[in-house]
């Protein structure tokens, strides 16, 4: 589990720390947008209540807290369910991404109400609206990896 740990602890603090600084360093709350590279990398400010692409966003606080309890909830069972399978490098790191990036963005739900999002790439005429962080590639990276590495001869399964 040492590279699920360590896998987690990597992804939640580079997500945590691009997050203060795009916040509290460049200001990009007050700023909403800065052009980096355009149209390929850009800064939108985005502040997203609800899941992926803004689905079930909503301002209650009911949503807030389910968003927080939903993400423990699958981000403890993927810990537990890693820790039970053969300690194979990439699924572990897989599952590590993962976590972390679920933690990262329940850390932005819990200190500011809404996962800040702010990376905004766009390419070949085609203008991409949506915004999104770090954290939510690791959790599309990890959920790719362990779809890809779970499974299989010797995965800690009874025959």
């Amino acid at each position: 589990m040492r590279a699920a740990a360590l896998a987690a602890g990597v992804t939640l603090a580079l997500d945590q720390a691009s997050k203060a600084w795009v916040i509290h360093v460049l200001d990009l709350p007050r700023r909403l947008a800065i052009d980096v590279v355009p149209p390929f990398f850009n800064l939108r400010m985005a502040w997203n209540t609800g899941v992926n692409f803004g689905l079930f966003a909503g301002d209650g606080e009911v949503t807030r807290w389910a968003l927080i309890l939903l993400a423990l909830a699958i981000a403890g069972g993927v810990w537990i369910w890693v820790s039970r399978q053969a300690p194979r490098a990439l699924l572990q790191v897989s599952a590590g991404l993962l976590v972390g990036g679920a933690l990262g963005n329940v850390i932005d739900r819990l200190a500011y109400g809404a996962v800040a999002d702010f990376i905004n790439m766009s390419c070949c005429g085609l203008n991409n609206p949506f915004a999104f962080n770090i954290a939510d590639v690791a959790i599309f990276a990890g959920a790719i990896g362990i779809v890809l590495f779970s499974g299989g001869e010797g995965d800690g399964r009874p025959s």
